[in-house]
């Protein structure tokens, strides 16, 4: 065959070699002088050179852009050195460093997320934004009363999650988060770091649910950043494919994985079990009734005991911000009044104007859930009877208001099929 001009520098065996692999792999004479094997071998080793190159690049690509941890921390300890706000956890990383970022797991470039060691314990440190947005150590303003700082936080609360009785409540408890060095005041660092916590939608979740034990504890904070202890699997499912890999992993393989993977069926039926729990717990809570908009499988993971915890609350909405972004929205259709992913509400026809109740209840995401983590693996002489009550659960649908009874006989006979598997058991 002829030797390509550029490759004349070269050894011969490695010309040959680069030749036959990367370059020239259908040549004609290539094709005369070797046999058809060979050159479908070197056809697959060229396609797999240029496949294992695309991955890396997707992963490069995808790595560089979701996890800018430095960025974050640089700019909270830049404010915390010049005293722009304090926090419990400020010293630990921008002094002692001993609060070290070290897995990304953020699956959004504006919201942080890694896994973290801090004080010898594994945690997760979430930091919304890579950039300070305008104002948002603005507030409070140097001379506020402390009396003035709790009526702002009162009212911000109230906007976020509606008007209830306990939000009294919530705001001592605020109060309490910012009050660092405990000792019975607020400084002004101390206002504007507790007031820009409050302006990351799952922190106020988190802040409002921290008494409930699906929740992940709230272990600190520094500005904006904010640190959690790290559930141990994050997921209901252990394996998650990637978007760009989809095409090459068969949804078939993936999900005989993740059923090899998961729990015992008795382990899963305990997590169920708490997944319903929290149910009953966001609908009517203290701090009004909470949705299940967004995150699916991946928001909701459970303790190495196997207790049900929602790893991440971001996918989660309070009643009250559902029903202001719906309030007043023009629409055509059901699909104009979505907030988030799943949070659907129906569309006046007569007045193009979506209606503010959402129709689908959290019970019927759950049971959605729960079909395709609990039916795999169960008794025989339950799985009948365990798929017609989820099926019937999965599709509940309905104003909340006129249905309430009906979901709650649903959601309790469902809870009682399922503890009379583990009642009386190690597992309960």
């Amino acid at each position: 065959y002829e030797i390509c001009p550029h490759e004349r520098l070269m050894p011969r065996n490695l010309r040959r070699l680069m030749h036959l692999v990367l370059l020239c792999p259908l040549s004609k004479g290539l094709q005369s002088r070797l046999p058809a094997v060979k050159v479908k071998y070197l056809v697959v080793t060229w396609l797999g050179v240029l496949v294992s190159s695309w991955v890396i690049y997707m992963q490069y690509s995808s790595y560089s852009e979701l996890c800018r941890g430095h960025v974050c921390t640089v700019l909270i300890c830049e404010h915390y050195q010049r005293g722009i706000i304090s926090g419990s956890v400020c010293k630990s990383l921008c002094e002692e460093k001993t609060l070290t970022l070290q897995r990304c797991l953020s699956t959004s470039p504006t919201h942080q997320v890694y896994s973290a060691v801090w004080k010898e314990k594994a945690v997760v440190v979430k930091c919304p934004g890579l950039t300070r947005p305008v104002g948002l150590y603005d507030k409070p303003a140097r001379g506020t009363s402390m009396d003035e700082f709790r009526e702002m936080l009162h009212s911000f609360l109230k906007d976020s999650l509606g008007e209830q009785s306990s939000l009294g409540s919530l705001v001592s408890r605020v109060v309490s988060l910012a009050d660092v060095n405990l000792d019975g005041r607020v400084s002004l660092a101390e206002a504007k770091a507790a007031w820009a916590l409050l302006h990351v939608d799952e922190f106020v979740l988190l802040l409002a649910l921290q008494d409930k034990e699906h929740a992940p504890l709230l272990l600190g904070h520094c500005g904006h950043l904010y640190v959690t202890e790290r559930v141990a699997h994050a997921a209901l499912f252990t394996l998650e494919v990637p978007a760009w890999a989809r095409p090459m992993v068969p949804e078939a393989a993936a999900r005989a994985l993740n059923r090899w993977l998961a729990p015992a069926w008795p382990h899963r039926v305990r997590i169920a079990i708490g997944l319903l729990e929290f149910v009953e717990e966001a609908f009517h809570g203290a701090y009004g009734s909470l949705y299940m908009c967004d995150g699916g499988a991946r928001a909701v993971g459970y303790s190495t005991s196997y207790d049900c915890k929602l790893a991440d609350l971001g996918g989660m909405a309070s009643e009250a911000a559902v029903r202001a972004f719906l309030r007043g929205r023009a629409c055509r259709g059901s699909d104009d009044c979505t907030f988030g992913r799943d949070c659907s509400a129906t569309c006046d026809r007569l007045a193009r104007r979506c209606n503010t109740e959402v129709v689908r209840p959290n019970l019927a995401k759950a049971c959605a859930l729960l079909a395709d983590f609990l039916l795999f693996g169960a008794p025989s002489d339950l799985r009948d009877d365990l798929e017609r009550q989820l099926r019937t659960c999965a599709t509940l649908s309905g104003l909340a208001s006129q249905m309430e009874v009906h979901h709650s006989l649903v959601l309790s006979n469902l809870k009682t099929l399922l503890w009379k598997e583990i009642s009386d058991t190690k597992y309960s």
